[in-house]
């Protein structure tokens, strides 16, 4: 279990130098986020050079020597499911790791199921179990027990290993060009997520529309302050299903507030007054400044031709070994749909219209709906019993 301790700002600089001349390396973190605003980071796990390395954040209170190491250009990133690891270095530096490989998406990119959890893919890869007794600990205390550090290191001990299993499978499909364009969508999805009022994240809004989604705007502007100046999560300022229910009544009395259910908190009800000023505020909107709904029309059609293709998407990954979530879900076949039927819904062009996605079953689809393959049932008890056949052109 031997293993670097970095717990000064001058142990870190030092690493940082050896950073600086690493080809390739790999990262996990160890964070809290059940009770503040923002996730606290409590551990960062490094292996670089066959070296392993702990850095405490609560000892070294600045790890942007830390992050503007691990953003500059010159070497390889390696994660896995790194979305939280891309926060923090945006946050810290403004940039994404250099060179990303999230090797949960390549997995998945290879035809091994997406999404992979860490002790699913080296166990399926490499054969072993890591210790993965530590999922629900408490990252803040200190000092950290054995079997802490044995599972903190465990989650970077096998990143390298894992990475080179995968480029050979890479290299037998071919797709190392979709590596690249992956994690460039994901790093733009990140920075754009990180950049975004994310009002539409508030669950059960689907189906509202116009003044309502207003007003669930200006309530989740109102919550996302109080929450922040409270360094608390936004959640537990006011729950979803409060919002949602307070914007579908789309009343700004007091009276009327204060008699759904589940706002007789004695915290909220100090906060009535605020509540009534943001959906008051919603309520003022002027129609033009009303949000859409994203989502594309409920026609008809989209449920039968939804699940018809998805059916087909989910054969065509099969046989070309490809994890079928990775590629699309259910909305990203109806935003789909939208979009190919010109229903005005999508502002921009789907993700199953663009890059190795059209390839694999976007460019499918259009034939699919111009008659121009078929699907027929082949062997009913093969793993994929679905055939498409190209129909013969007069």
């Amino acid at each position: 279990m031997s293993h670097l301790n970095i717990c000064t700002p001058e142990r870190l600089a030092g690493f940082c130098q050896q950073l600086a001349q690493a080809k390739q390396i790999a990262l996990d973190t160890e964070f809290v986020s059940e009770r503040t605003y923002r996730p606290v980071l409590c551990l960062v796990q490094v292996a670089v050079d066959g070296e392993l390395a702990l850095i405490d954040p609560l000892a070294v209170k600045d790890l942007k020597p830390f992050w503007e190491a691990i953003a500059r250009p010159g070497h390889e990133t390696i994660v896995h499911a790194g979305r939280g690891e891309l926060e923090f270095c945006f946050h810290a530096v403004g940039r994404p790791p250099a060179g990303l490989f999230d090797v949960q998406i390549v997995a998945g990119l290879v035809g091994i199921e997406y999404p992979a959890g860490y002790g699913t893919l080296i166990s399926k890869l490499l054969g072993q179990k890591p210790n993965k007794a530590e999922t629900r600990t408490d990252w803040r205390q200190r000092p950290l027990s054995r079997r802490q550090i044995q599972y903190a290191l465990d989650d970077i001990r096998y990143l390298p290993a894992l990475r080179e299993e995968l480029e050979s499978r890479l290299t037998r499909l071919q797709r190392q060009a979709w590596v690249a364009e992956e994690m460039a969508l994901v790093v733009e999805e990140v920075q754009w997520a990180m950049s975004q009022e994310r009002w539409r994240r508030v669950s059960g809004n689907s189906g509202l529309k116009g003044r309502s989604l207003a007003i669930v705007r200006e309530l989740w502007r109102w919550r996302e302050a109080e929450a922040q100046q409270r360094n608390c999560p936004a959640r537990r300022v006011l729950r979803d299903d409060l919002l949602v229910e307070l914007a579908r009544r789309e009343t700004a009395e007091i009276q009327r507030i204060a008699a759904v259910r589940g706002l007789d908190r004695s915290d909220l009800k100090r906060e009535l007054p605020k509540i009534a000023e943001a959906i008051q505020r919603g309520l003022d909107l002027a129609e033009d400044d009303w949000p859409t709904s994203t989502r594309p029309d409920n026609l008809p059609q989209m449920s039968v031709l939804g699940q018809f293709l998805y059916a087909a998407l989910g054969s065509v990954c099969r046989e070309k070994e490809i994890a079928p979530p990775l590629v699309g879900t259910p909305n990203d076949i109806r935003e789909w749909i939208a979009y190919r039927l010109d229903r005005g819904r999508t502002r921009r062009q789907p993700r199953l219209a663009r890059g190795w996605r059209a390839q694999v079953v976007g460019n499918l689809f259009d034939d699919l709906l111009a008659g121009k393959i078929s699907v027929r049932v082949g062997d009913p008890n093969a793993e994929s019993p679905l055939v498409l056949d190209r129909c013969c052109s007069d």
